[in-house]
């Protein structure tokens, strides 16, 4: 049996939902020398480690015959990322632990605290829920920590970006010192290993991932398009691929609401998850996708965070990732449980070299090409025709059915009733549309890029004559610096390095100079950041003149690699980009 050594009651669970053998990180945490131990575990999302985890802490929450105590004060705490995570971890565990007994409670920022702090007082086996309402919770002494068995750090690597130290280690000290402690990250960085050194004993290390080695399951393209083409670049990549669900990743809000509008009136059935949207509209446009009411999911990075999208074969990337860590936290989203995935970057010319270091940086090789032709899709739709099950189907000798089809063929020839199905196959599909293709060798070679020299220095050959002043929400103590500033300032609003001009890092904000003929678009495309990210507003000129030291910070102040800052709920920086309604920069 693949689950020898799990309580019997959670075996016949996963025999019943059809498991028939363990992932690679759910054997490991069964294996004898996993038991009773603290686990440090890094495997990525969609290799079933909610199983995992409820399967390494049952032996210590069951008693010898699979069930649970009377409930009372919490036996296992569960603290995941995000909301939509936090619930689908509730309900993973519900069927995994549904024949012991347990009592399951969810505690997520956006539902109603009363009712949580109901629950929760009239007892409980394992709690699951986001740091922040935990700690309420905790505040307010309606979680209580005393009789914890197992606490679950589920994704911590994301917690950590979203800025939740504080609150995850407020719930570690408030947790008995001899339960056990569950680590699950999808990457093992400096920060996950403190805190494992910090609130783990003598931990077992596993690591189901083969070291930094991307999904199998998933192929990569890089498709080259310009700017103003992007949103009929989309069209065509959901056309010619015809996924069952498919989301595409914009940086900001605004982009999400003008792609999505664009999609809707293009024909395609889709839903845009943002900052905008409230619990319920959340739940319902995730139900949609779900039920497959809805086709294509348009979301911002940190909004689509713990969403989980069944049988979603295809990612697009409107907007480049920040980083390759997140590009495969995108793209990781398909390719699961076995099932093949398709990842297409979107890529302006003047971005490749962009593209081709996160790829590189991520250890992918992507296919380049141009954007798909009305051509191309024609010839993937009549593959997809010639290929349809429907013409397959056994024909009725009688009935109803074959009264029809005697009928249709004495009146059409085989030509016209083949004509008749191509037009009603084509008239359920979005109408592609004509791009500009560029191929891969007509890209020339782009600009040579900034050297660490020149963001020192402050030398963005901005403007000559006096700019427009703007005030930026993070400072030194925030890890400002150039080498990630001027990139992040140009994707925010939309302009190039030539139109920064001085840099002034304070303590706790940055004034940046910008040319005084794009200080206008700047404003209106930074305006339409999530609000998630950094604030941008108009300053006075700071005192002494604009200078050309470029607010040089101390050394060390800009990070490992120059990255920029995570903060509170927002991710950091990794969702800034263009949103005009002039320039649809998605």
């Amino acid at each position: 049996m693949p689950f020898q050594n799990a309580p019997a009651s959670l075996a016949s669970a996963l025999a019943a939902r059809g498991y028939e053998s363990a992932t690679p990180v759910q054997a490991a945490v069964l294996a004898p020398d996993a038991e009773g131990r603290d686990l440090l575990v890094s495997a990525r999302t969609g290799s079933g480690k909610t199983v995992a985890f409820g399967l390494a802490m049952a032996n210590t929450l069951l008693d010898d015959n699979g069930r649970c105590p009377p409930p009372g004060a919490p036996l296992a705490l569960v603290i995941a990322p995000t909301r939509e995570l936090a619930l689908q971890v509730r309900n993973e565990l519900e069927w995994l632990y549904a024949s012991s007994g347990a009592r399951i409670v969810s505690c997520v920022g956006g539902m109603e605290p009363r009712v949580e702090a109901r629950a929760l007082n009239a007892g409980c086996h394992i709690v699951v829920g986001t740091p922040g309402r935990l700690c309420d919770h905790l505040s307010r002494g309606q979680l209580k920590l005393s009789s914890l068995r197992a606490v679950v750090l589920d994704e911590a690597d994301e917690m950590l970006d979203l800025g939740f130290r504080d609150e995850l280690e407020t719930l570690l000290k408030a947790a008995p010192p001899e339960r056990r402690t569950l680590l699950f990250s999808a990457t093992i960085a400096r920060d996950i290993a403190n805190l494992a050194r910090r609130y783990q004993t003598d931990a077992l290390r596993i690591d189901t991932q083969s070291g930094s080695a991307p999904h199998t399951d998933i192929t990569y393209r890089a498709v080259l398009t310009d700017q103003s083409d992007m949103a009929n670049t989309i069209v065509n990549v959901l056309r010619q691929m015809e996924s069952p669900t498919a989301i595409v990743f914009c940086h900001t809000r605004e982009a999400v609401r003008q792609l999505q509008g664009i999609l809707t009136q293009r024909g395609f059935s889709s839903v845009a998850i943002s900052g905008d949207l409230g619990q319920n509209e959340r739940s319902r446009a995730i139900e949609s996708l779900r039920h497959g009411q809805a086709r294509v999911c348009v979301a911002t990075d940190v909004a689509a965070r713990g969403i989980d999208i069944p049988d979603l074969g295809l990612v697009i990337h409107a907007s480049l990732p920040s980083n390759p860590a997140t590009l495969l936290h995108r793209s990781g989203r398909t390719g699961r449980a076995g099932r093949k995935g398709t990842c297409v970057l979107l890529v302006p010319p003047s971005r490749r070299r962009l593209a081709e270091r996160l790829l590189e940086g991520a250890k992918v090789t992507a296919e380049w090409g141009g954007a798909p032709t009305p051509e191309d899709i024609a010839k993937a739709d009549a593959e997809r025709l010639l290929s349809a099950p429907q013409l397959s189907i056994a024909v009725p000798e009688s009935g109803g059915m074959h009264e029809l089809i005697t009928k249709l063929t004495e009146a059409h020839s085989a030509d016209q009733l083949a004509a008749a199905l191509i037009a009603m196959w084509r008239a359920n599909l979005p109408e592609p549309t004509s791009v500009r293709v560029i191929s891969p060798g007509s890209v020339k070679k782009a600009p040579r890029e900034r050297t660490r020299r020149d963001d020192e220095e402050g030398d963005h050959r901005g403007p000559r004559e006096p700019g427009s002043w703007f005030r930026l929400s993070v400072g030194r103590e925030d890890r400002a610096d150039p080498k990630w500033l001027v990139p992040m300032l140009c994707r925010l609003g939309g302009i190039r390095k030539q139109d920064i001009g001085a840099i002034r890092i304070q303590p706790d904000h940055t004034l940046v100079e910008i040319a005084q003929d794009k200080a206008e678009r700047f404003q209106s495309c930074a305006a339409g950041a999530d609000a998630d990210e950094i604030t941008v507003e108009p300053s006075a000129p700071p005192r002494g003149g604009a200078g050309r030291d470029g607010g040089r910070p101390p050394r060390g102040a800009g990070g490992p690699g120059g990255r920029p800052p995570r903060k509170g709920g927002g991710g950091g920086f990794s969702k800034s980009g263009p949103s005009s309604r002039k320039r649809k920069a998605f």
